[in-house]
């Protein structure tokens, strides 16, 4: 069980962290784009739950409704403010963003009584300390302001939420979760993109594919197997693992899209990579 939730999270995460050299070939305002991936998502998951031949378990969403109307909410929360932040600085924003995994943890420990080994704290300071050398926060590569940190803070605040709600829920299968969650979402981020004007005054073919895959396969199969995994694996292993997705996109910035790279981000790649292996090996002992 335990294998297979690792399989279908790190999947989940593999999507996530392409997304960024999707978003490099579309001409979409960035929360246009995140408004689409909510709606094509859901449309996706409704399409699968009709070629199934499944109906929504109307009591379970009702019996749920309460954390599933917060986590969606916190979803679209952090998809909001993570792309606000974005137009200011990306480095700064995706740390502050990234501040999330090690917030649940304590939060875990604290509240649930999860315990930590003293193996997975140094692998947790393993793998944020390659964040800080991966963001190049502390170089002359960084970028952004006071609205980074902030933006990127309350995105952290809406995954934290995110996490904690999705453990709350019990009785309810992925696909209805899912649904309702993107369902919500998209409630908090047409506004948001209403408000700042990001409908496209123009479509191309392109960016229209581009936008349809990243709504179906990035969104609906991605979230599908995220959810469907974090209540099964603990908080440490979605902490560390979690450091995967922005070491996939240094990759793919690097040897892709040809941006420049340094010695410490390629240092701070690996020591993400190592911190994910260690943990996946001290939580497999316990």
């Amino acid at each position: 069980m335990r294998s297979q939730a690792t399989i279908k999270y790190l999947f989940a995460l593999t999507l996530y962290g392409t997304i960024g050299l999707f978003l490099h070939f579309i001409s979409y305002s960035s929360e246009f784009v995140v408004l689409c991936r909510g709606a094509f998502g859901s449309l996706f998951i409704l399409l699968v739950l009709l070629i199934r031949k499944e109906k929504i378990d109307v009591s379970s969403v009702k019996k749920n409704l309460k954390y599933l109307m917060i986590s969606g909410f916190a979803l679209g929360f952090n998809w909001v403010f993570l792309f606000a932040g974005y137009r200011h600085g990306i480095a700064v924003t995706s740390l502050c963003n990234y501040l999330a995994p090690i917030a649940v943890v304590l939060i875990s420990a604290g509240i649930y009584k999860e315990k930590i080994n003293r193996a997975q704290i140094g692998c947790i300071m393993l793998a944020f300390t390659g964040m800080l050398l991966l963001t190049g926060v502390f170089g002359s590569g960084a970028s952004g302001d006071i609205r980074c940190a902030i933006y990127g803070s309350l995105a952290a605040l809406g995954f934290v939420v995110l996490v904690l709600c999705n453990r709350k829920l019990e009785g309810i299968k992925d696909l209805e979760k899912t649904l309702v969650q993107l369902l919500f979402s998209v409630m908090i981020v047409f506004p948001y993109v209403l408000f700042n004007d990001g409908f496209p005054k123009h479509f191309d073919l392109q960016s229209t594919i581009l936008v349809l895959i990243l709504g179906i396969l990035h969104t609906g199969v991605a979230y599908i197997c995220y959810f469907g995994s974090i209540n099964i694996l603990d908080a440490q292993t979605i902490a560390i693992l979690g450091y995967l997705e922005p070491a996939l996109n240094f990759f793919i910035g690097a040897f892709i899209l040809k941006e420049n790279i340094s010695v410490s981000g390629i240092i701070g790649a690996i020591m993400i990579l190592l911190a994910s292996i260690g943990n996946e090996l001290f939580a497999g002992k316990e």
